[in-house]
């Protein structure tokens, strides 16, 4: 019975550390960014590990009333890109901040605290 408790004891210790583990992790994606072009580079969009969008660079010779719609199209293109290539680095940090707090347990997929 004894033992039991203090499993428990122990796991929400962990828990516990884990939590404070994420908590800094999730302050720190601030810092983790990924730049992403469309149009051959025309449209460049940054974005960061928070999933905001930080940055927008559009080529002067894009910004024309008669191509508005190609120039929406290129900076969603642009940010979706961006985003695609900063999820991995979302969960790389994330592992890391959180290695070794808990064991591994098939299933577990921290990235997903995220959302």
């Amino acid at each position: 019975m004894f033992g039991n408790m203090a499993d428990m004891m122990g796991l929400m210790g962990k828990m516990k550390d884990l939590q404070s583990r994420m908590k800094e992790a999730q302050e720190q994606l601030a810092g983790i960014v990924e730049t992403a072009e469309s149009g051959g580079g025309m449209v460049k969009a940054t974005v960061n590990g928070q999933k905001s969008l930080i940055g927008l660079d559009i080529d002067k010779d894009l910004i024309n009333p008669a191509d508005k719609e190609m120039l929406q199209d290129l900076i969603v293109a642009a940010v979706n890109k961006a985003y695609e290539r900063i999820e991995p680095k979302i969960k790389e940090h994330l592992q890391k901040a959180t290695d070794g707090v808990l064991p591994n347990i098939p299933g577990l997929d921290l990235g997903g605290l995220m959302k």
